[in-house]
């Protein structure tokens, strides 16, 4: 399991926001080229999703709390279930875990990159409240 936590300077609110709005994940997530699907998500609603380097599968989110997200995606071969857990002093913690023949091939490719994908989520909460 990779796991980081960041102290991100803004309103739990704000940070939940970035999480749940799904067409704009690609925005801070450079794995994800784009997503299709509806704008606000619902625990178990399957979005299509395509990745680099060029390959198609769904994402779906499957839990929606005021403290949590949680998010699955896959594609041939990979599958990650991650989390987001939000706490009320700032302190985001994103965790996940990956399985399938293509993710052991990647592993070593994804060390660190929770506390990247922190660093991409914490930017785009400052240029959404800061513009």
């Amino acid at each position: 399991m990779e796991q980081a936590t960041l102290t991100i300077p803004a309103a739990a609110d704000t940070v939940r926001a970035v999480l749940l709005d799904p067409l704009a994940l690609p925005l801070w997530n450079e794995a994800f080229v784009a997503i299709d699907g509806p704008r606000v998500p619902v625990v178990g609603q399957r979005y299509i999703l395509r990745v680099r380097p060029g390959m198609n599968g769904s994402l779906e989110y499957t839990a929606i709390e005021p403290d949590r997200v949680e998010m699955s995606w896959r594609v041939t071969g990979f599958h990650e279930a991650g989390t987001w857990t939000i706490a009320t002093n700032g302190a985001i913690t994103h965790s996940f875990e990956h399985t399938g023949p293509l993710a052991a091939v990647l592993r070593r490719s994804y060390r660190g990159i929770a506390a990247v994908r922190l660093d991409r989520l914490a930017n785009r909460v400052r240029r959404l409240t800061n513009p």
